[in-house]
């Protein structure tokens, strides 16, 4: 009997024992391509005792796993972002350790599947803080070059004269590339720009009024150009070429124009991998026609010249980045790129000199061949690092950037000098040869902290020192032999140092939401003109606060206030104290003592739903702006950047997008403006002038099934003013786009015109003091263009990161 008892409560321990016994269940997530996938939030859930329900995440090799879990009935529970929801069937678990079957998960795509969105972006979309174009589904940007692409952008013109890209009419446009800003300008950016296609782009951001945060660089505000990127899980990309044809007055029938551009990314659950690769090669055109009158005392001069440029360059880039993931909070990344652009140029101008004196008139010519030869590299590398603090969206960043830029190039001048007779009176032979460097070393740091949901503080601090050397050589051909021109000849090597500091303090309410920062930025240069052993020095502190107020008036209604302080530095070759020849009768100089200008920025904001109103005032102190001189003794035209006065920027925006019906869109955009520029001392005496323009920009898209669709767009720009510049013709263009997708959408066929009409030329006059002339520029506008794109991959977007990087005040400004 008391073996039988000691039997029974062994079994009795042995069942509680089984009853109680706790487990472990884990398992492995797979994306489509068996890839693992990590951070899914995994939920084991008790059917019978369903708040008994535990949940974890995957970690980074897609491994999750549940301890201590008692005998029962579950369900596992699955949700990623781009995944279908994930629910297994029932299971009954005995409390010993279970490795479950791996899970697949199911991308939204194949969901979808069946389901044909027509729905498209528009090509400009307004938001809070911004303007973005829609770059990349744009039948109308077929084609286009990223310059050529800017000139569609509300409110954003090229100035084809000073090579200046300018937004609302002002310029000092700070250009970022991926958030980091690049670090050329005037014809050196414009020269990229035109090698970058549009199959490279996905968007481009318009801010016009910038945080504390960004650099202080940029008068007029931030253009950001997003490139492509796939972000997705897998090896995925994208290939594009493209061809066209264009058409320019009076040119060649060949401007042709090729490109091709290849895009990679590899994602697993550490590594994302990307790069890009492109080529592309094309060919332009421009006339340049001038009238200018010179007066002397009694004698009388006119001018009439024509330049006439044919431009052909072929330009290549690479790049290669990688970001580790080397836990769940902390993300290391590196990328490097290369470019080339090689570019040449004929030209053929001529001068038809009439010289008027009482009654006598003596006629005179100069033909004049010009060739140039130019070699534009760079190299950028970036390090980073971003790391999430254990506070939620706490965050430190750190950026450290090199870059270096290189320019080889050589122009060529042989004139011959003409009698009324056309019997040769002169000859010159003339060349320059420039070699300029440039090297940057930047870094900065980001800290983010916020103290609740409703205020956030960020800071930061950043170093930037920039060195470039540009040597620059102007000989003459004389019995012979080469020798120096006297006084155009100059060495010229420029170092700068930058350091500054920015906070900002965010907070919101219900209805309102108010940002306060301050960035200081002290600047120590020296620009050393080695030839002439002359230095000029800057040192200086400045100060950037920056206000930004929203008010919530309803669920549709909403009011925007901001002012922000900016600054605009000259870039390094308005600095070089160089003499550059450009014909018998116009030279273009440096000017060492270029200060730094200044501009308030005021901008009012009204919102209901899409539609938006908005008034902008700046005002710009010193603002720096090219001047010509004349010489009443030689009749030479000197063009050189000076410090203007100051001027009053008034202006106004409105924007209306429209739903005709469900697959026809409209974009409208209308801006207005009023500019008043003063300078007592221009070119020794007092000089205002204000005057009203306006511009209009619309665009229709119209889908005509759920693979065709086509688009139309129309700008205007009425005559307006830039300092001493007035433009006196308006400027407009038609543009027409169809495009056809085929294979799930994954290749696109498209095809484009831009300015259909050829309607799109520029004329303007400069009248001050003793200048007096006219000028007309025709330039490549009419573009007929064919593209191909496939996508290839898993297509499903998985967020990967945008780095800015510390490069941004210093790189536009190498140009000019």
């Amino acid at each position: 009997m008391k073996k039988l008892l000691l039997i029974m409560a062994c079994l009795m321990a042995w069942g509680t024992a089984f009853a109680q016994k706790k487990g472990t269940i884990s398992g492995k997530l797979l994306a489509e391509n068996n890839e693992a996938l990590p951070y899914c939030l995994v939920k084991l859930v008790n059917v019978v005792d369903t708040a008994n329900t535990k949940q974890t995440a995957a970690n980074l090799d897609g491994i999750y796993q549940f301890s201590a879990v008692d005998a029962g009935t579950y369900q596992l529970q699955v949700k990623m972002v781009g995944y279908q929801n994930y629910a297994s069937a029932k299971f009954v678990f005995n409390g010993y350790d279970l490795q479950m079957q791996a899970i697949k998960m199911q991308s939204v795509s194949k969901q979808l599947k069946e389901v044909s969105v027509v729905a498209q972006k528009p090509f400009v979309e307004r938001k809070a803080d911004k303007t973005v174009l829609n770059v990349e589904n744009n039948i109308t940007a077929t084609g286009n070059s990223v310059l050529e692409l800017l000139e569609k952008a509300p409110g954003v013109t090229i100035d084809r004269q000073s090579e200046q890209i300018k937004l609302n009419n002002k310029a000092g446009i700070t250009v970022m590339i991926d958030g980091k800003t690049n670090f050329l300008s005037g014809t050196d950016i414009n020269t990229v720009l035109s090698n970058m296609t549009s199959d490279q782009v996905a968007t481009i951001e318009l801010i016009t009024n910038p945080s504390s945060k960004y650099d202080a660089a940029g008068n007029a505000g931030i253009i950001n150009i997003k490139l492509k990127r796939n972000k997705n899980y897998g090896t995925n990309g994208s290939i594009s070429a493209n061809t066209g044809l264009g058409d320019v007055k009076n040119g060649p029938s060949d401007l042709y124009r090729h490109s091709a551009n290849l895009n990679l990314n590899y994602r697993a659950a550490q590594w994302n991998i990307f790069g890009n690769t492109s080529y592309n090669t094309r060919t332009g055109y421009n006339q340049t026609l001038l009238d200018r009158t010179a007066n002397v005392g009694s004698t009388v001069t006119k001018f009439d010249q024509a330049f006439n440029r044919r431009q052909k360059g072929s330009g290549y880039s690479g790049k290669l980045g990688a970001d580790y993931y080397a836990s769940k909070k902390t993300v290391l990344g590196v990328m490097v790129e290369l470019g080339t652009v090689d570019n040449e140029q004929n030209g053929f101008s001529s001068a038809n000199i009439n010289e008027y004196q009482q009654s006598t008139k003596k006629l005179s010519f100069i033909n004049q061949n010009n060739g140039i030869e130019a070699k534009f590299s760079s190299i950028t590398s970036n390090f980073n690092i971003k790391h999430d603090l254990d506070k939620a969206d706490a965050t430190l960043t750190f950026d450290l950037d090199y870059a270096g830029y290189g320019l080889d190039r050589n122009d060529s001048f042989d004139a011959l000098y003409l009698d009324a007779a056309l019997q040769q009176t002169n000859a010159s032979n003339l060349r320059n040869i420039v070699n300029a460097k440039i090297n940057v070393l930047a870094a900065k740091t980001d800290f983010t902290w916020p103290f609740s949901k409703t205020l956030k503080f960020e800071t930061g601090l950043k170093s930037s020192i920039v060195k470039t050397n540009n040597d620059f050589v102007s000989e003459q051909l004389a019995n012979g032999q080469w020798s120096d021109v006297l006084g155009r000849s100059n060495l010229f090597i420029y170092k700068e140092n930058i350091n500054a500091a920015y906070a900002n303090l965010s907070q919101s309410w219900k209805k309102w939401e108010l940002q306060l920062g301050l960035r200081a930025e002290h600047t120590n240069s020296t620009g050393t003109s080695v030839t002439s052993n002359k230095e000029v020095n800057r040192n200086y502190i400045s100060l950037f606060p920056s206000v930004f107020v929203k008010q919530q008036l309803s669920k549709n209604h909403s009011l925007n206030y901001s002012y922000s302080r900016r600054i605009d530095r000259p870039n390094y070759q308005q600095l070089n104290p160089f003499v550059q020849y450009l014909d018998p009768y116009t030279i273009d100089s440096g000017n060492p003592y270029l200060n730094a200008q200044f501009t308030d920025n005021y901008e009012f904001g009204y919102s209901f739903k899409e539609f938006s109103l908005s008034a902008n005032y700046a005002n710009v102190r010193g603002m720096i702006t090219q001047v010509s001189r004349q010489n009443d003794v030689t009749k030479q035209i000197e063009v050189q950047r000076e410090n203007f006065g100051k001027a009053d920027l008034y202006s106004a925006n409105l924007y209306v997008p429209l739903k005709i019906t469900k697959q026809w869109s409209m974009q409208n955009n209308f801006s207005a403006m009023y500019q008043d520029y003063q300078d007592g001392t221009l070119v020794g005496a007092a000089y205002q002038r204000a005057k009203v323009s306006f511009n209009f920009n619309t665009s229709q898209s119209i889908a005509f099934s759920k693979t065709l669709r086509a688009e139309v767009s129309f700008w205007f720009d009425s005559p307006k003013i830039r300092g001493v510049e007035e433009t006196t013709v308006a400027q407009y263009a038609l543009n027409f786009g169809v495009q056809k997708t085929m294979m799930q959408n994954k290749l696109k066929l498209r095809l484009a015109v831009d300015d259909v009409f050829a309607t799109n030329h520029w004329e303007g006059r400069m009248q001050y003091q003793n200048v007096d002339m006219n000028i007309k520029n025709y330039y490549l506008s009419r573009r007929a263009s064919f593209s191909l794109n496939y996508a290839f991959g898993n297509q499903q977007v998985k967020s990967a990161r945008n780095r800015k990087t510390a490069l941004d005040d210093i790189k536009g400004r190498t140009g000019g």
